[in-house]
């Protein structure tokens, strides 16, 4: 082998090495890592949203024992509970604008039940002090509060995969890896009126 020869492979050597040094440090495996992510932010948010479906049908028993005019209520309730849990979620809905639009939208519904549901109970003193009542009141309060946790953390998980995919050189890739951006949750309408005080 030549002298010329041996510098040919050696300046080969160089331009792979050096490719592969580029490679590795330009974000190749950022999308993916950023999309694992958010999707396991997204499977904490189903989660708790499906803890919050378990303990309806407990809370609705309880209600209605005590409140059997509330019927109307109830029945929403259960209606909205039975929509929101109907709707099929996957790891396809952050990327598609309409399901996760469908999703959020039941579940807004029955959040705005739920919320009525409690409100009702103040008319029934000895329900709000029935102990199984009060533990499932308590339950819920709690999931909601996780629910808002898994929430915000899925949006920020979200927000950085998209500005990902939306910047250089996160583009050039996303072009390669065919990735979407997700979707984020919305404030309801309902949540940016100002609420009325009455005395």
């Amino acid at each position: 082998m030549s002298g010329l020869a041996l510098i040919q492979r050696l300046r080969i050597a160089c331009v792979v090495a050096s490719l592969g040094l580029v490679l590795s440090g330009c974000g190749v495996n950022t999308i993916p890592t950023l999309e694992e992510q958010a999707k396991a932010r997204w499977s904490d948010v189903q989660n708790q949203y499906q803890r919050r479906a378990d303990l309806i049908p407990n809370l609705v028993e309880t209600v209605k024992g005590y409140a059997k005019q509330e019927q109307e209520t109830l029945t929403r309730v259960i209606e909205a509970r039975a929509k929101a849990t109907s709707i099929k979620v996957d790891a396809s809905t952050v990327t598609d604008p309409q399901k996760f639009k469908e999703f959020q939208d039941a579940q807004n519904q029955l959040s705005s039940v739920l919320g009525r549901l409690i409100a009702i109970t103040e008319n029934y003193p000895d329900l709000k002090s029935n102990q199984n009542f009060l533990a499932l009141q308590s339950q819920l309060e709690g999931t909601e509060n996780r629910i808002s946790v898994a929430r915000r953390d899925y949006v920020n998980a979200v927000q950085s995969y998209n500005t990902e995919v939306r910047t250089f050189p996160g583009l050039l890739w996303a072009m390669v890896w065919r990735a979407k951006p997700m979707e984020t949750f919305t404030a309801t309408p309902e949540s940016q009126r100002t609420p009325q005080v009455k005395f």
